[in-house]
């Protein structure tokens, strides 16, 4: 029997606050309060009919900039755009912009999106992998090493969640912050660039969050080789619309980044979330049959894995199954593990509510008494 109520522990597109849902489809029937309909009442048009340099549009535009410098403390040094292309994009982009025929990318392996981010850097100049946590299956941060500034044109990290941002004497630190970011407070001013995929704490698919700083920025060697299209500076001068940005998407990170603001900022969000956190884990870490993946030290708030590894070899892969399967008609949805690694997944961010949990980890304890 299926379960009258789901937890979606997906990856991205993740959970969303009911709250945000609402609104959203409100306004795909009818946009209301904007820049044209400040009291609320509606304009007769869908906020997908509208068009993206229209007033309306303009307005969700600046409220949704304003609100990543204010709830997500951005520093006003740095300039936010909102392109599309996920990560993904971000990882061709960064080297075409940031490229230096003198220098090398240094890099922090930490997993599959750095592997991913490395190749793309790879085709456009020398890479070096700075540190690698490799060798123990990707289960910690490395430490970041000693950087020659004159030999290094920028530093690039990746990971579900950096505790604390590096600091490089001299060396620009790029980030992808997808998975982590606004889930406690974090100083972005270390950072001469950031980005991040809006479908796991953001808001929906389709549109990337970019904040640059905008003397990095202006300090950056032209490269005419660089299609307009993929120069930030193209997009940080046509503030997101040098081409029709995802309008419904914007929208969403609006309506997430208030809902963030209300339920008490980044202070709060960090409250709930390392609570949410160690739940699971303390359970895990108690489990004679699971086996969590990170390193005490090293753990994601937001992304948690673990693995069977506690059973016998030969009986880990039916486990794997049995409880996926048997999590799915208790409503407990998308556990898989990613596809390179396999084992467990349960992404928390910042919307998923304890209460699932706790369902989870009653789940798992019950699971483990009948195996």
């Amino acid at each position: 029997m299926a379960a009258s109520k789901l937890f979606n522990f997906s990856a991205g597109p993740a959970t969303l606050p009911a709250r945000v849902l609402e609104r959203a489809s409100e306004a795909v029937r009818e946009l209301r309060g904007s820049a044209h309909a400040p009291h609320a009442e509606g304009i007769g048009l869908s906020l997908l009919e509208i068009s993206h340099r229209s007033a309306d549009f303009t307005a969700i535009l600046e409220r949704a900039t304003a609100l990543c410098h204010e709830v997500l403390e951005i520093p006003s040094t740095h300039a936010v755009v909102f392109l599309q292309g996920g990560a993904s994009q971000q990882f061709a982009m960064v080297p075409m912009n940031l490229a230096r025929t003198d220098k090398a990318a240094a890099f922090i392996d930490t997993g599959v999106w750095s592997k991913k981010a490395i190749r793309e850097s790879k085709l456009q100049q020398e890479t070096l992998v700075a540190a690698s946590s490799g060798d123990t299956g990707y289960d910690r941060i490395p430490a970041v090493p000693e950087l020659e500034a004159a030999k290094t044109s920028y530093l690039h990290i990746h990971g579900t969640q950096w505790r604390e941002l590096p600091q490089v004497a001299d060396v620009p630190v790029v980030a992808d912050l997808s998975s982590d970011i606004g889930c406690h407070p974090m100083d972005f001013s270390r950072l001469a660039l950031g980005y991040a995929g809006a479908q796991k704490n953001l808001g929906p698919s389709g549109v990337t969050l970019v904040f640059i700083e905008r003397e990095f920025l202006a300090s950056l060697e032209a490269r005419e080789q660089v299609p307009y299209f993929f120069r930030y500076a193209t997009h940080v001068e046509k503030q997101s619309v040098y081409n029709t940005p995802n309008t419904f998407g914007v929208l969403v990170l609006q309506l997430v980044l208030e809902w963030l603001r209300d339920e008490g900022g980044l202070e709060a969000a960090g409250r709930r979330n390392r609570e949410k956190a160690a739940l699971l884990y303390d359970h895990l870490d108690a489990s004679s049959l699971f086996v969590p993946h990170a390193q005490p030290g090293h753990r994601s708030l937001m992304n948690v894995r673990w693995s069977a590894d506690g059973a016998p070899e030969a009986e880990r892969e039916a486990i794997t199954q049995r409880l996926l399967a048997e999590a799915k008609a208790a409503g407990l949805v998308n556990l898989k593990g990613h596809r390179s690694v396999g084992g467990f997944r349960a992404s928390i961010y910042n919307a998923f509510p304890l209460e699932g949990v706790r369902a989870l980890v009653e789940f798992l304890r019950e699971f483990e008494a009948r195996a």
